[in-house]
């Protein structure tokens, strides 16, 4: 994958150093993904950017500039739960 589909500033070097997952990687972001809890629940989101770490994921939504956090399911959906609008605290939230 290239560096072209990570945030901007950003390596896949730089996204492990900071969120301390050596193995975090670049996925599809061609995958259903939905908001899970409170009142905007069930949701559809459109993913632009979609990084993996161990069963988590940040995803960057085509219309926003903010990051969500979820799950990635057995079966490759993602379920969000929260919203960063910083990637770098989103990092740290992990």
């Amino acid at each position: 994958m290239t560096s072209e589909r990570l945030p901007a500033g950003w390596t896949l070097t730089r996204i492990r150093d900071v969120s301390g997952d050596r193995e975090a990687v670049l996925l599809d972001a061609d995958r259903a993904a939905a908001w899970r809890g409170g009142p905007a629940d069930g949701e559809k989101i459109r993913p632009e950017i979609v990084i993996g770490f161990h069963g988590l994921c940040l995803l960057k939504p085509i219309d926003s500039e903010d990051w969500c956090m979820g799950s990635l399911n057995d079966d490759g959906t993602v379920d969000c739960w929260s919203a960063y609008a910083n990637f770098y605290e989103a990092l740290r939230g992990l």
